[in-house]
């Protein structure tokens, strides 16, 4: 009776220890990525980007619990085409590169929406400053690779990156692709 016991408590204890590892999520690992922006200047829209995007990606999008997603962004890597205008930005009263080499984004909460489509709720922290931001995003599977693809807007006051003006909108817009493979 005793060796019973003993067989059925190691055949519950195992599928336990087989549940909890089929629960793991699935970790991504960058293969590219782009990170542009656009926010209007004297009336006219200013196209930028960020390069150097690394991530940790914990994601299944079949489960609503253990996935996370964890990026930095160089903030040296700015880029809008014009070299003065980049100069500029790197300064001080803009991004402050040499005080806050990076960007980071770190997700705290994922919903699923009816359409199959995510919101993530992230924590941006960009020259110092945390702010939540609310990012909708897809996500695309096909054969051990997947685009996560999502557009956002912030006031770029609220980090401190320029001050108030009449010239430059408060409000930019964010839009990120992240291409991955499974790890």
């Amino acid at each position: 009776m005793k060796n019973i016991f003993l067989l059925a408590l190691s055949l519950i204890s195992f599928g336990f220890v087989s549940q909890t590892v089929t629960t793991q999520n699935q970790e991504w690992v960058v293969s590219s990525s782009t990170v542009k922006f656009k926010i209007k200047n004297a009336g006219f829209n200013v196209d930028g980007s960020f390069s150097g995007l690394g991530a940790k990606i914990v994601f299944d999008p079949t489960k609503n619990y253990a996935n996370s997603i964890d990026a930095t962004i160089d903030s040296k890597s700015i880029s809008t085409g014009n070299g003065t205008r980049d100069g500029h930005l790197k300064k001080t009263d803009y991004f402050d590169v040499a005080g806050f080499p990076t960007i980071n984004m770190k997700a705290t909460l994922f919903g699923k929406e009816t359409d199959g489509s995510f919101r993530g709720y992230f924590k941006l922290t960009m020259k110092g400053k945390t702010k939540d931001v609310l990012v909708p995003f897809t996500f695309t599977e096909k054969d051990g690779k997947a685009t996560l693809k999502g557009t956002f807007t912030i006031n770029r006051l609220d980090f401190g990156v320029g001050e108030s003006s009449m010239i430059l909108s408060n409000s930019v817009t964010i839009t990120i692709e992240v291409n991955t493979t499974k790890k």
